[in-house]
């Protein structure tokens, strides 16, 4: 199960469950669509894949299968 992280680890922009900029690698990293365009050039720093979006979860199931809370930033930046 996806843990739809609540943020773009380069930039720290929010990206709630429902959010159609999130996007994610093969290993979850997640980053918000102006990161990967504009700052990663669609290659994920953390793992060198691409991205791909991150699908929405349908808000009837997110009582029973919360996002995740945990915010992960890049400390050394992008």
């Amino acid at each position: 199960m996806l843990e739809l992280r609540p943020n773009c680890e380069c930039c720290d922009k929010d990206l709630p469950p429902e959010s159609t900029a999130a996007m994610i690698c093969t290993f979850e990293c997640t980053f918000c669509a102006d990161c990967v365009a504009d700052v990663l050039r669609g290659v994920c720093p953390n793992c060198g894949g691409n991205f791909s979006l991150r699908p929405v979860r349908p808000a009837a199931l997110l009582g029973k299968y919360p996002a995740s809370t945990e915010r992960v930033l890049k400390k050394a930046g992008c």
